[in-house]
């Protein structure tokens, strides 16, 4: 994949959602990315390799449609290539990152669809798993981009989603020219 082919995927996600009949979150797919990535911009300002990965967590939707336990690997595996081992990982664990918290948070909120896709997902973690998951090299980060994915869902709050999408574009650039 290449910065264009990523950017183009990412527009795709205007009119998409994170479920196919749109009975999911309120909101498209790129208006999340991008509610996402801004609260990480604001709560992480020095960390893009966080900023991103909130931006494109949700690639998987699109790519997968349907596949609640699948979304987030395939949405890994489509961007690790080109954004590195550390945003594909914490990608990858937005999912997990919600089974921990549902796990040592129990009466934390969640929007209803997230709600009904935790039990598609696993559910909460045991507590050995939880402790796993905590002491894992992404895990804190991880948590903090599910955090963020909650607050995520707001209607139209990003517009225009495309021209804000288009400032994202130098960050992917810079994290795609890194070696990885």
């Amino acid at each position: 994949m290449t910065v264009d082919e990523l950017m183009g995927l990412l527009a795709a996600c205007e009119d998409a959602w994170d479920a196919p009949d749109r009975s999911g979150d309120p909101v498209p797919l790129l208006d999340h990315g991008l509610q996402v990535a801004a609260v990480l911009r604001e709560w992480a300002p020095d960390d893009l390799e966080l900023q991103v990965a909130g931006l494109v967590h949700d690639l998987g939707h699109l790519l997968c449609p349907g596949d609640e336990a699948g979304h987030a690997a395939a949405g890994a595996r489509a961007v690790g290539p080109l954004l590195g081992r550390r945003v594909a990982a914490l990608v990858e664990l937005h999912v997990p990152a919600k089974r921990y918290l549902a796990a040592v948070e129990p009466g934390r909120g969640l929007s209803l669809e997230s709600a009904r896709t935790l039990a598609l997902q696993g559910g909460p973690m045991s507590p050995a798993e939880a402790a796993a998951f905590a002491a894992s090299p992404y895990g804190p980060a991880a948590v903090t981009l599910r955090r963020a994915d909650d607050l995520g869902k707001v209607i139209g709050l990003t517009r225009p989603p495309l021209a804000e999408l288009t400032t994202w574009r130098p960050t992917i650039a810079h994290l795609a020219a890194r070696p990885h």
